[in-house]
């Protein structure tokens, strides 16, 4: 088979990308235009086509008047593994915490009262919590927790959980084991105060992910809505065949 050969706005891009990853650090403004151009050797159309290609995939931010800057490659979470924030984040070498926006009980959500087992009076823990990598905000996470699953979950409200996390609670501190989570992932903008929070404009795509988490008793625990900065974060499945 005739192989197809890679147009050369491509081949920058990837130069461009290692060069990025391996010799700037976030936020350090990368070279202009014609200093790719004369290094390369190439013309000024087919470096806008690769800086193109690494805003598109979110290496790099250009401002008008100041330059291109690196802004750091994405955070990246298996999908197929049930794993916290916090978890991936350390797994990955970054610093994190949270900025907690709401720690308390409330009247469960009629959507939930079916899912937690729960009357439509009953009282569950909810944890609202801006999460941050490397101090920027990537992420807004809005857990409900089932009091009728483990009644230990009422203890959250008086942990620290903008420095916690909560799996761990779970996890190591409970022995709460989960068998399974049940996910959706879909594509959404922003509205005014998540922009607000995640230091974007209004409107900007970002993800859009909802989980059940249940126990091995087969109860769900956990029921949390996240959104995610699309230029921020991604995620891998990995599927056995």
């Amino acid at each position: 088979m005739e192989k197809v050969p890679i147009p050369l706005y491509y081949q920058l891009y990837l130069e461009l990308k290692e060069k990025l990853i391996e010799e700037y650090k976030k936020g350090e403004k990368f070279l202009t235009e014609m200093e790719i151009c004369e290094k390369y050797g190439v013309s000024r159309p087919t470096v806008r086509k690769a800086l193109d290609e690494l805003e598109r995939e979110g290496l790099i931010e250009r401002k008008r008047g100041q330059g291109t800057f690196y802004t750091g490659i994405k955070q990246e979470e298996e999908l197929s593994k049930l794993t916290g924030f916090t978890e991936e984040a350390l797994k990955q070498g970054h610093k994190t915490y949270s900025l907690v926006l709401e720690n308390k009980l409330v009247e469960i959500p009629t959507e939930l009262i079916k899912d937690f087992e729960l009357p439509k009076n009953a009282r569950v823990v909810l944890l609202k919590r801006v999460r941050y990598l490397d101090e920027e905000p990537y992420a807004i996470e809005t857990a409900y927790l089932n009091p009728g699953a483990d009644i230990r979950v009422l203890n959250i409200i008086e942990r620290n959980m903008g420095k916690e996390s909560l799996y761990q609670i779970l996890n190591n501190e409970y022995g709460i084991k989960f068998s399974k989570a049940i996910e959706t992932l879909e594509v959404t903008r922003l509205t005014k105060e998540e922009a607000k929070y995640l230091s974007q404009k209004e409107g900007e795509p970002a993800a859009l992910r909802t989980r059940y988490t249940y126990t091995e008793a087969n109860q769900c625990i956990e029921y949390v809505i996240s959104i995610y900065r699309g230029d921020k974060y991604k995620f891998r499945v990995v599927r056995e065949v």
